[in-house]
């Protein structure tokens, strides 16, 4: 049986800013932490790419099924104390123990989203259910895939998304993301090549999108990474120590590494 796919009437293709995306990519990289700036480049820049993923997303099998289900990830995914009773080493306990770590939740995601009136969101229709499981999955990616919160971790992550789920926006982010801290990283750090990683990790993985998510909670981690394809991100973690040992981390910017400037 076909799911039946509700779009609002209304509902206005995304249009491409090139000039609004780049206003906004100066206020990301001046501050790596505000996320409502990844909202606004995402959408400047990927003109009808949200609708051409969401209809391939929706004419595949697994997305006929939850197109009809239609799950909300946030209050499950933030209620860690099911998640606690799976086993260790799980895929939920590894995403409840990052979370907790990094002082994050679920409906944070949805919160910092909501301060950015998107055209994907002007209407309660399927596209909206889309844009927001493509939003709830974001720090599950992080712990299927291995790449940290740092700036790198989140640009090598991204360009890993971009072969996910293709799009001007996300791939600009990641790229401008790499660039910025390969102009400030010491000699041998092969920061460009971790974005060129994380591209091709996330097109030899399977569709992450199109799992059923609370079923994946309770996969040994390592199995789900085997089942899904998802290859480790070696040349992130040699790239992430080099820089490391020159005073990079997670909540320095990357003009402040103690290092010579390379081109990128």
């Amino acid at each position: 049986m076909t799911a039946e796919v509700y779009v609002h009437p209304e509902r206005r293709r995304g249009a491409f800013r090139p000039l609004k995306a780049w206003n906004h990519m100066q206020k990301l990289i001046a501050d790596k932490e505000d996320t409502e700036q990844v909202f606004h480049i995402i959408e400047a820049l990927n003109g009808n790419a949200f609708e051409r993923n969401f209809w391939a997303f929706v004419n595949t099998p697994a997305g006929q099924k939850l197109i009809q289900e239609k799950p909300y990830l946030p209050p499950v995914l933030d209620d860690h104390s099911w998640i606690h009773a799976l086993p260790e080493g799980t895929v939920g306990r590894a995403y409840a123990e990052f979370m907790e770590r990094e002082g994050l939740t679920a409906q944070g995601l949805v919160d910092e989203s909501m301060k950015h009136q998107s055209k994907s969101r002007e209407f309660d229709d399927d596209m909206l259910w889309y844009a927001n499981r493509l939003r709830d999955t974001h720090d599950l990616f992080h712990v299927l895939t291995g790449y940290n919160r740092d700036a790198l971790g989140e640009a090598s992550l991204l360009a890993f998304t971009y072969s996910q789920n293709p799009g001007l926006g996300v791939i600009f982010i990641a790229f401008m993301g790499c660039r910025t801290i390969a102009k400030h990283a010491p000699k041998g750090a092969r920061v460009m090549d971790c974005f060129r990683e994380g591209k091709r990790n996330g097109a030899l993985a399977e569709k992450i999108i199109q799992q059923d998510i609370l079923a994946l909670m309770h996969e040994p981690l390592e199995a789900a990474r085997a089942r899904l394809g998802i290859q480790p991100p070696v040349i992130y973690r040699e790239t992430l120590a080099l820089l490391e040992q020159h005073g990079y981390t997670p909540t320095l910017q990357p003009q402040a590494i103690d290092a010579e400037p390379v081109a990128a």
